[in-house]
């Protein structure tokens, strides 16, 4: 079984920052490319960044330069650090794995979602 656990939503003023954790654990035997996504009230869930194995990353443009993507392979927990954060920004953050799981195959798993919001 592999779990995807995020952490560090919280509430917080307009131009300020937070920094979202999520961990995977379990029987895993790899995992490819992890990434952040946002589902606001009446919206849609999209995509906001993702980096690969290799640590190549690409963010949705209303992010870029604010937003940054980080990973720890020897800790299977991939981070996102929201800078300069808007109310537009205000949605529940779920994190999304490629996983391998141990004598499996590949497939997505997802957090449960940290809610993000952003006061005006």
């Amino acid at each position: 079984q592999v779990q995807l656990v995020e952490s560090g939503g919280g509430l917080v003023q307009a131009g300020g920052s937070l920094r979202l954790s999520c961990a995977a654990s379990g029987s895993i035997f790899s995992i490819n490319d992890m990434g952040w996504y946002r589902q606001a009230p009446g919206k849609q869930r999209e995509l906001v960044a993702v980096i690969t194995s290799g640590g190549s990353t690409n963010y949705r443009d209303s992010v870029k330069g604010r937003f940054t993507i980080s990973r720890d392979n020897a800790k299977n927990t991939v981070y996102l650090e929201l800078n300069s954060l808007d109310p537009e920004d205000t949605a529940v953050y779920y994190c999304k794995a490629e996983v391998r799981p141990r004598g499996g195959f590949w497939r997505s798993y997802w957090g449960q979602g940290t809610q993000v919001t952003v006061s005006s």
